[in-house]
Order: structure tokens, then C-alpha cells, then sequence
């Protein structure tokens, strides 16, 4: 037997001529091996691209799932956070409900129990109240009274008391106000000729002679209207003129250095001094026959030590109605007014200082009731033409009446 040389050493290779174990000779298949082509660039290219175009598509499917799971996580986490939040708030709930409920319970029976020691001490008082008490008089049987009783006789006595020194104490301080309100009232032919206006309530002496003056015709002078007497050209002070009333005030236009400053102790104090003098021309306020509100006020009552002869000016200012008119002397021009309303305001309600551009008005404005700053009485008038009697506009000119007066010699 033949033993090939290296038959330990070296392994047959498939398909390749060998020996077995016999020793004989074994010729394997031969296979035609193919070798292939080497693809040309294109096909590589080609193929590169379709390896490419499959490695994106898997990439975006990876993504796609990944953004997914992470929406589904978080939707779950979502949900649960939602569910948590939902009991958190039900149990909150729940106990705001409970404890709501023993604290209504626990008012409720501290109520009770308030009720019934209220109860309790009504009773012990009332039984006190009701004990009857013997009073002792002089030359007299002693007499039964309840205690009660005599408790109400002593707060009538002392309310009555004090009642009577207060309103002594408040008319001695206003009796000026109070007198200029009642004296029209005592004398009917004085009332009646106030409330028509007549030329009555005007002094006799200024009559003759404002119809002795020479820049006054006469021809046509409404008898018994004192607004028919007035001059076109004013006194060299400015003044207010209040038919109704038979008033005839300076008005005062303090300083506007404090209100310039905005000091406004200094507005106060200097209106203060002004209403010593008159009734004031609020400082800031429209001038009469200017678009805004030509804003005046003055006293209806202040004390009787106090300077000045104006302090109780106004003490009647409450008697004029809508409808009524007033008049005044301005840098020598004369301004007519019409009310058109009366109010009364707070002391703080500092809106009746507006200024309007769209209209020319006034107001006049006292303290009310008299002897107290409690209110505010506010009339607002509208300025009108001295002779037609028609609402001036902002900007627009009265009608003036042209005098022809020719003296008969000069003046000495």
C-alpha cells in the first residue's frame, strides 16, 4: 500500500485529485468557475445610490418609530400628569368642601351660643329694668317708679339739654346768615316785591340816579327792572349784580402767583383774604366773555369775629331758581347770565372746576345748609347777549346799544 507523501500534513482540497484511504486515486468534479465582470462606473454608481436611497429610507423609518415611541411616552406622561393634576384638584376640592363645612358648623353654633347669652342678658337686664323704684318727694307720698322709666326721663332731660345748647351755640355763631334768610319773610311786601324783582329792593337814591346819568337814555327803561337801568359801561371795579336778591358785590380775583406754584395752602389762603372784600373770581378759571367756566364763590356764613363785611353774602343764594339772571361788570364790559342748573355737590368733588371749550359759562358756588361746610351749592348759568337774550358762542361779540348823548356844556 501506497501512502502519499504529506498525507498528514496537507488537507485535499475539495473538488481537487486526492488519494483515500485504499490508496487509490480520487479525481473531484471540476467546476467551471466563472470569474465576473467588473462592473463599469455607471453600474457602481447606480448601485451605491440604490444602497443609499435604502439606508435613508431605513434611517427615516428608525426616526419615524423613535418619534413615535417618544410621543407615545409622552402622551402617557401627559395622561398621567393630567390624572394626578385631576385628583390633586378633586381632593383639594373636597377638603376646601369639608372644611367649609365644619367652619359653617362651628359659626352656626357659635351664633347659637351668642344668641343665647345675648338671651340670658336681655332677661337679667329687663328684669333689672322692670324693678320697681320708690322715689321720695318733698311734701309729697313717695311714688313708685321702674327703673326703666326713670332711665328714660334722664337721657329725654339730658338729649333735650344738650340739643337746646347746641342750636343756641350754632344760631348765636349764624344769627348774620340766619337774619339776611328770615328778614324777607317778615315783611310780606318786601317778599313779594323780591320775587318780582322791583326796583323797590334797589336804594331810591341809586335810581334817580342812574337815570340822571348821561350815559343812560331813558326812552325805553323797563319800570320796575333794574337790569333795564344798567350802563353799558361799568364801574372802574369789577362787580356782580344779583336782582333777585338785591345784591350788588365787588368781585375779587386774588393773586395767581400760589396757583402758578402749585401751592395750594398758599390758593387757600389767598382766597381766604380775597373773601374779606367780595365774592372770588376763582383763580384759573375763564374770565367772563371767554369760552370755559368763569367760576365764582363767596361765604353764606363764617364767624362773627372774623374781618370783613362780606361773610354772609351768599346766605341766600339758595333762593335762586332756573331761569333766573345775574349780571356782570367785567374790565368795564357787561356780561349777562342765565341758570340753567342747580345741584348740590360733596366738598371734594372738584369736577365743577372744568373747563369747557365748547361753551361760555358761570357758575356760583356757597357752603349749604348755612353754618355748615357739609355740601356744596353749585348754580351754573349760561352767558347770553345783554340784549337779544340768545346763548353766546365761544368767540362770538355781544350786541352793543350806541348811545348819542351831546352834552349841553362841558363838565367843570
Amino acid at each position: 500500500m501506497r501512502i502519499p507523501l504529506y498525507r498528514h500534513h496537507r488537507r485535499p482540497r475539495k473538488n481537487r485529485a486526492h488519494y483515500d484511504a485504499a490508496g487509490n486515486i480520487i479525481i473531484g468534479e471540476q467546476k467551471k468557475i466563472s470569474r465576473k465582470k467588473k462592473a463599469s462606473p455607471l453600474q457602481r454608481k447606480t448601485t451605491q445610490w440604490e444602497v443609499t436611497e435604502e439606508d435613508d429610507v431605513v434611517k427615516q423609518t428608525r426616526k419615524d418609530a423613535d418619534i413615535s415611541q417618544k410621543k407615545d411616552s409622552l402622551i402617557h406622561v401627559l395622561k398621567g400628569a393630567r390624572g394626578q393634576m385631576m385628583a390633586a384638584t378633586s381632593h383639594a376640592l373636597l377638603e376646601g368642601k369639608n372644611q367649609y363645612s365644619m367652619s359653617f358648623r362651628s359659626l352656626g353654633w357659635h351664633l347659637r351660643q351668642a344668641m343665647k347669652g345675648l338671651t340670658t342678658l336681655l332677661i337679667v337686664l329687663w328684669g333689672f329694668m322692670t324693678q320697681p323704684v320708690w322715689v321720695v318727694q318733698a311734701n309729697k307720698p313717695p311714688k313708685e317708679y321702674s327703673r326703666l322709666t326713670l332711665f328714660t326721663l334722664d337721657v329725654v332731660r339730658f338729649g333735650g339739654t344738650f340739643a337746646a345748647i347746641f342750636v343756641v351755640l350754632f344760631v348765636s355763631l349764624n344769627y348774620q346768615s340766619f337774619w339776611q334768610i328770615v328778614s324777607p319773610y317778615l315783611d310780606p311786601l318786601e317778599r313779594a316785591q323780591s320775587q318780582r324783582g322791583a326796583v323797590a329792593q334797589i336804594d331810591s337814591a341809586l335810581k334817580e340816579k342812574l337815570l340822571r346819568s348821561p350815559m343812560l337814555a331813558t326812552a325805553g327803561k323797563e319800570e320796575g327792572n333794574l337790569l333795564s337801568y344798567l350802563p353799558e359801561v361799568g364801574p372802574p371795579e369789577n362787580r356782580i349784580i344779583i336782582p333777585r336778591l338785591g345784591l350788588n358785590i365787588p368781585l375779587v380775583t386774588p393773586s395767581f402767583e400760589s396757583l402758578l406754584e402749585e401751592d395750594w395752602d398758599g390758593v387757600e389762603e389767598d382766597i381766604q383774604a380775597a373773601l374779606q372784600h367780595g365774592v372770588v373770581h376763582y383763580p384759573g378759571t375763564a374770565r367772563p366773555g371767554q369760552a370755559g367756566n368763569f367760576f365764582v364763590t363767596g361765604h353764606s356764613s363764617y364767624y362773627p369775629w372774623a374781618s370783613g363785611n362780606y361773610k354772609t353774602i351768599f346766605a341766600r343764594l339758595h333762593e335762586l331758581t332756573v331761569g333766573d339772571e345775574y349780571w356782570v361788570y367785567y374790565g368795564g364790559d357787561k356780561h349777562r347770565y342765565v341758570i340753567q342748573g342747580k345741584r348740590e355737590v360733596r366738598p371734594s368733588n372738584v369736577s365743577v372746576l372744568d373747563q369747557p371749550t365748547s361753551k361760555r359759562m358761570a357758575t356760583l358756588m356757597t357752603c349749604t345748609p348755612v353754618g355748615t361746610t357739609l355740601r356744596r351749592l353749585i348754580l351754573e348759568a349760561q352767558e347770553i347777549d345783554p340784549v337779544t337774550g340768545i346763548a353766546l358762542k365761544p368767540g362770538e361779540k355781544e350786541t352793543r346799544v350806541v348811545q348819542d348823548f351831546t352834552p349841553e356844556a362841558l363838565p367843570i
